[in-house]
């Protein structure tokens, strides 16, 4: 085939204390040997996409942002035999990390972030091992909605977790993760909490399958609030997406043996909790930092069995892209923020 000689894309301009998004073109080169070229569908953004904006020093000029995308498979590289042309595929947010225990090196290949470009293009290029199939049930803007949220939620209740039907689930906020961890854990027959500023948001989330919900704002205590909702037993799994403002209080909601996810830094990244807590309930802090290709293959084998539908709170054009970062950094999203390329 003959490809373009660009494609449009978004970039990450430096502007002082801040970077900030801006239209461009990229040159297009043919797929060299192992790899794939894939024309994007859709992307989607997560919260680390707005913490990047604001970190110059750690992610390079001219990055091309945004972890998440699935799109169909225009182009094949010498010697790739999985992917055909027509293959509609998402990368995986550490694309070499494939299977098996994370390594420091796999966390440098992050897309969108530091030095390793993203989604937010029309069409990019990637090694066929960091490949995943998108499930026949969704659209590209739902399976891009699944690299980082998605595959963050499986990892931290299944792989890690090692959930079990029967059993109970705190996720803080409506976000993705949260989200996701919420149809997930419902499918697997376990009884998720919901916590929420917002009565409306916790209404939708219960439609959603939440056995219960806690609203923060009228009950702060929503740890002793947890703790009387399982007669004093406490939750055996917290996806802890917080940070430093909710941290005391996952450590006295979780029961004897439960787990708690580490995964958001949403009220910051100085969280120095008492966790001599921990020791005396025999339960335990997993760090997640999203997941490898063969969680991600696992994750879209549930979702394929349950036919789960990721929730999309809103949709935006390509051109629209940063109200897209807007509307995610107004924190009033229900699930997750699409950008539709087509």
């Amino acid at each position: 085939m003959t490809l373009p000689l660009n494609a449009r894309s978004y970039h990450l301009a430096a502007t002082g204390a801040a970077l900030q998004l801006t239209r461009g073109d990229r040159p297009l080169h043919a797929p060299a040997a192992g790899q794939v070229l894939i024309r994007l569908g859709a992307a989607s953004l997560n919260y680390r996409d707005l913490l990047t904006l604001q970190d110059p020093a750690s992610n390079r000029d001219g990055l091309i942002p945004l972890s998440d995308g699935a799109g169909t498979v225009e182009a094949i590289g010498p010697g790739v035999t999985r992917w055909r042309v027509g293959d509609r595929v998402s990368v995986n947010f550490f694309p070499t990390w494939r299977a098996g225990a994370f390594s420091a090196t796999a966390l440098a290949t992050a897309l969108g972030g530091g030095q390793t470009d993203g989604m937010l293009s029309e069409v990019v290029v990637a090694d066929g091992e960091s490949l995943v199939a998108v499930p026949d049930h969704l659209s590209l803007a739902q399976a891009a909605t699944l690299p980082c949220a998605a595959v963050t939620a499986w990892h931290a209740l299944f792989d890690r977790g090692h959930l079990q039907a029967g059993e109970t689930v705190l996720v803080q906020g409506t976000g993705g993760v949260a989200l996701f961890g919420l149809q997930l854990a419902t499918a697997h027959g376990a009884k998720v909490i919901v916590t929420s500023s917002s009565d409306a948001k916790l209404a939708r989330a219960k439609a959603l399958g939440a056995w219960k919900t806690i609203n923060y704002r009228s009950q702060p205590d929503w740890d002793a609030a947890a703790l009387d909702l399982t007669e004093g037993r406490g939750v055996d799994h917290i996806l802890e997406l917080g940070g430093p403002d909710t941290y005391n209080r996952s450590i006295s909601a979780i029961a004897p043996g439960g787990r708690i996810a580490q995964i958001g830094v949403l009220t910051g990244f100085a969280s120095q909790p008492s966790i001599l807590p921990l020791q005396f309930k025999n339960a335990s802090i997993h760090g997640i930092c999203v997941g490898s290709v063969e969680h991600f293959e696992r994750l879209n084998r549930f979702l394929t069995t349950h036919l789960i539908h990721p929730v999309i709170d809103k949709t935006f054009g390509f051109d629209d892209a940063p109200a897209a970062y807007q509307h995610l950094g107004s924190a009033t999203h229900f699930g997750k923020v699409v950008i539709d390329f087509s």
